[in-house]
């Protein structure tokens, strides 16, 4: 599988500098990911730049203006079945269930667009002619949404097949199947001792069944004790 991953944003350097280091940058240098990091402004309604105006109706702050977004999508959006989404603290919350499925229809469409939001607000028009899926990282605002993209880009590419230096890692972190929608329970590497503080004895047993008994209850532990409101038991 290889995706294409489109980020539309007022910072380009800002979300270049992350989309070309460590799993994400090898992502693309595997050809498993393509990223095209669109600057709004160039296709701004004036020869000065401008991409934001004050609201109708008065009011503090600016909104983004839709020609730019709705032009800079349409001249990126090589297929018309790519899902589009906006990032917003109006949209649905992501979990792994969505990043799953947003996955999925953008690996059937081939890519997927992200439209980072700035200032107060985006004009209602570009819900209206683009409709995209809003998507929320969490209840509290950002100044722009540039870091949830990239959260969301993070998340979906580390489920491509090959990504990952071992496939098993995704399966085995914290909301997944493998533990029930659970969280991770505790890991430890060496020293084997380190100020006087050990690693759990069934670690250094080579039981094999054992320590995937003693990592399941670990993680269950970990899902009571901290997020009971997924807590299978």
């Amino acid at each position: 599988m290889s995706l294409a991953i489109r980020i539309l944003t007022l910072f380009p350097a800002m979300v270049r500098e992350v989309v070309e280091t460590s799993i994400m940058g090898r992502a693309a240098q595997r050809g498993l990911v393509d990223y095209t990091v669109v600057d709004i402004r160039g296709f701004a309604v004036d020869r000065h730049g401008t991409v934001d105006d004050y609201p109708y109706g008065g009011g503090a702050g600016m909104i983004m203006m839709a020609p730019p977004v709705v032009e800079a999508v349409e001249a990126h959006r090589s297929n018309p079945e790519s899902p589009v989404l906006m990032m917003s603290p109006r949209g649905d919350r992501l979990d792994e269930a969505l990043v799953q499925e947003l996955l999925a229809e953008a690996g059937e469409a081939g890519e997927i667009l992200m439209i980072c939001g700035h200032y107060k607000g985006l004009d209602q028009r570009i819900n209206d002619l683009l409709e995209p899926r809003e998507v929320s990282v969490g209840d509290y605002v950002l100044s722009g949404g540039e870091l949830p993209a990239l959260i969301v880009a993070d998340a979906l590419i580390r489920r491509i097949p090959g990504v990952l230096g071992n496939s098993d890692s995704a399966e085995s972190d914290s909301f997944t199947a493998a533990l029930d929608g659970g969280l991770e329970g505790p890991w430890y590497t060496r020293p084997p001792v380190y100020r006087d503080l050990g690693v759990p004895e069934v670690l250094l047993s080579g039981h094999h069944a054992n320590i995937e008994a003693w990592r399941r209850e670990e993680s269950r532990k970990a899902t009571r004790e901290r997020r009971p409101d997924i807590a299978g038991d």
